[in-house]
């Protein structure tokens, strides 16, 4: 295949966990539900997000699932409900992922 110019060197690192964790930062309903764990000063019920965002249980369910795994929240069931709050150390992963990413060092 003819080239524009001479290889350039792709980063070696992996970046999988990175990769998961803005992958669960993709989704505009997620990122409302981050920001919201953030500024609560308690847990919050799946049922306060079901009304703000409009959108039905098992959807709300299944975006915490996802910030979840990311471990970016952390959550409880009590009966039928289950209730959340933001992971310690959630702010500090989403920075080391990002300074990983794109570190300040390089050229912007």
């Amino acid at each position: 295949m003819q080239r524009c110019a001479p290889e350039a060197p792709l980063y070696e690192g992996e970046l999988i966990e990175e990769g998961a964790l803005f992958h669960a930062l993709a989704d505009p309903a997620r990122l409302r539900i981050l920001a919201t764990l953030a500024r609560a000063d308690d847990e919050r019920c799946v049922c306060d997000f079901t009304v703000g965002l409009a959108l039905n249980q098992s959807t709300v369910s299944h975006h915490l699932k996802i910030l979840k795994a990311a471990a970016l929240v952390i959550g409880e069931r009590r009966g039928t409900w289950g209730f959340y709050r933001l992971a310690p150390g959630a702010r500090e992963r989403i920075e080391r992922a990002l300074e990983r990413t794109l570190p300040a060092a390089v050229r912007a």
